[in-house]
């Protein structure tokens, strides 16, 4: 009688403080749920409204995207309890989503550990402390689905109120064109200011 042998599992990747990320901007993470959208129509089965990644799970994503993702560092290690208060569903779910979330390759996650210290007694009852290596919230990756993406791309609504994005606002198609008008007299006074200054050729 044949003995089955199931393929045994990669080990999960464990890192030991040094968190891995995956910075992205507004337009990566938008690009993320179209993919979702792509992944759900070409999987779903007969009978299936919505697909493998069901709305409940689309909405721990958009948590874990939009709530706990650092877009500068690429950070994001919430716990599950954490993330399932913000998408409004059961830790049970936040596991199953993530799961599937990583079958459609949307993203990947790690085991992080931490050192701590703890007090201890000793036989004779005196107290003393020792490091203990605890096993802290996994650490998740995002793909990025951009083709020849070149990087992270800071986004206007991601940086402070009041800051400039990166670029000046004459790159934006902001400046205008002012026609002076020399028979008025401001305007003239203009004029020659600005050929005084070089700005404006002599006449």
């Amino acid at each position: 009688m044949p003995v089955f042998n199931p393929t045994p599992c990669p080990a999960r990747e464990k890192v030991f403080r040094l968190v891995p990320g995956s910075p992205m901007g507004q337009k990566t993470k938008k690009a993320i749920m179209r993919s979702v959208e792509l992944y759900n129509a070409k999987n779903r089965k007969p009978g299936e409204h919505h697909g493998p990644i069901t709305p409940a799970f689309q909405r721990v994503l958009i948590a874990m995207l939009w709530k706990f993702h650092n877009s500068r560092t690429g950070y994001c290690f919430p716990s599950y309890e954490t993330i399932a208060a913000a998408a409004r569903c059961c830790r049970d779910t936040v596991y199953e989503a993530i799961k599937a979330l990583e079958a459609a390759d949307i993203l990947t996650w790690v085991n992080r550990f931490d050192k701590i210290r703890t007090e201890c007694r000793d036989f004779l009852g005196r107290v003393f402390t020792r490091w203990q290596v605890i096993r802290t919230s996994n650490a998740y990756c995002f793909r990025d689905p951009l083709p020849c993406a070149t990087g992270f791309d800071p986004y206007k609504s991601e940086n402070p109120p009041g800051t400039l994005n990166q670029e000046d606002s004459y790159t934006k198609g902001s400046m205008k064109i002012v026609v002076l008008d020399p028979a008025s007299s401001l305007d003239s006074a203009l004029i020659g200011l600005g050929r005084a200054c070089g700005a404006i050729p002599a006449a």
